[in-house]
């Protein structure tokens, strides 16, 4: 069953109950952002929430460790080929360290080697690069690349930025 049928499934109203019209109005919560995820597993911002925090998801930890698993045979076979097991902690590191944390006055960028702080005053842009990245145009033509932050993920930014931006998407 996909998404749509769950989703068709609980839209239909039981056997005793009149069904609704479908009318040309739709009620929409303008105060929520939705970035699509599998099923209802999207990240949901409301308008005054303290902060947004993106990161990349943590299933990327497991991958690592199936593939530190898989090659075990392999690693102990040829002469320091042993040292290829530190790529599953090195990316089990990456995955537990980077975020982009955003709030209405700041932009919080962690990498592996450190951590920088916004404000949302210096900040000219967005641009979105290849692969569906985002960064920062700072004002002195600075990039701040956003980690874990996808073009998927503007409209849930541009609310919990408190509004810094337009959403890409939204009504005009």
């Amino acid at each position: 069953m996909s998404s749509t049928d769950d989703r068709e499934a609980a839209e239909t109203a039981p056997a005793g109950e009149p069904t609704p019209t479908a009318g040309p109005v739709q009620h929409v919560d303008v105060g929520v952002a939705y970035t699509p995820r599998v099923r209802d597993e999207g990240r949901k911002v409301r308008e005054g929430t303290r902060r947004l925090v993106l990161k990349p998801s943590r299933l990327t930890i497991v991958v690592a460790l199936f593939a530190a698993v898989g090659g075990l045979p392999l690693y102990f076979s040829v002469p320091y080929f042993w040292l290829f097991l530190l790529v599953p902690v090195a990316v089990t590191v990456w995955v537990l360290r980077i975020r982009t944390t955003v709030d209405p006055s700041t932009v919080a960028v962690r990498t592996l080697t450190g951590s920088r702080t916004v404000a949302w005053d210096e900040v000219r842009g967005l641009r979105l690069g290849k692969r569906s990245s985002v960064s920062a145009v700072l004002s002195g033509d600075d990039e701040l690349v956003l980690p874990a932050v996808h073009v998927r993920d503007l409209p849930a930014l541009s609310v919990a930025s408190g509004g810094r931006f337009a959403d890409p998407v939204g009504e005009g």
